[in-house]
């Protein structure tokens, strides 16, 4: 249990180290459009957004890593009966990750300024992440018609609540991403949601790679 869990904080750590620096690694010259729009601070500042994105994904994994210590520490006592995890988790990944690798498309249009790129592949990787949390209740309403509720159990304790604050992300993630749908659908030119988009981009991947944590620690106790 001690080995899997340092495993799982040096997972973390990476991941960690990784987003952030995809998140500072910025080129100014490449993000702000016209030629005179730079940030006050000069050309070589980094946006107050991005500092605040990696202020929140350190305080997310802080999160989740108490939350897994939790369990792992939990589950060392007698009261403690696995679930068995439904099938659909699998399809449920399988929507995020393709979610993710259709932000980082999106991502990848702003850069190149092609608008119905960036509207195209941001439509459908929210529909891809509405079909995940649809996907994430339906696993809910399945386990609790099998009767696997919430308080029956320890371990179904914490299904329940890994997977809803996770999930819980995801809806404060759609909001950042509705915002930035509903500016370019307004004609908004590209150069103003770009940043918007780059870290939408960054913030899923981020879900995404917790998740994969979450459901590999689900499946293998």
């Amino acid at each position: 249990m001690t080995a899997t869990l340092i495993v799982l904080a040096l997972i973390m750590g990476g991941v960690v180290f990784w987003l952030i620096y995809q998140t500072i690694n910025v080129h100014p010259w490449a993000e702000e459009g016209p030629i005179g729009q730079h940030h006050a601070g000069g050309a070589y500042s980094i946006p107050a957004a991005k500092i605040g994105l990696v202020v929140f994904l350190c305080v997310a994994t802080s999160l989740f890593s108490l939350f897994v210590s939790a369990y792992f520490q939990r589950m060392d006592f007698s009261d403690w009966r696995p679930l068995a995890e439904p099938d659909i988790l699998w399809l449920n990944t399988a929507f995020l990750i393709l979610g993710s690798l259709f932000f980082q498309r999106a991502r990848n249009a702003a850069v190149g300024s092609q608008v119905d790129g960036v509207r195209n592949n941001l439509l459908i990787a929210g529909l891809l992440t509405f079909a995940f949390i649809a996907g994430q209740l339906w696993a809910w309403q399945g386990l609790q018609e099998h009767g696997y509720f919430l308080s029956a159990n320890p371990a179904n304790s914490f299904f329940y609540v890994l997977t809803a604050i996770h999930a819980l992300h995801i809806l404060g993630g759609l909001w950042v991403w509705s915002k930035t749908v509903f500016r370019i659908q307004n004609k908004t030119e590209i150069y103003q949601v770009r940043m918007s988009v780059e870290l939408c981009t960054i913030y899923w991947h981020f879900l995404l790679l917790v998740w994969l944590g979450l459901f590999a620690l689900l499946l293998s106790t």
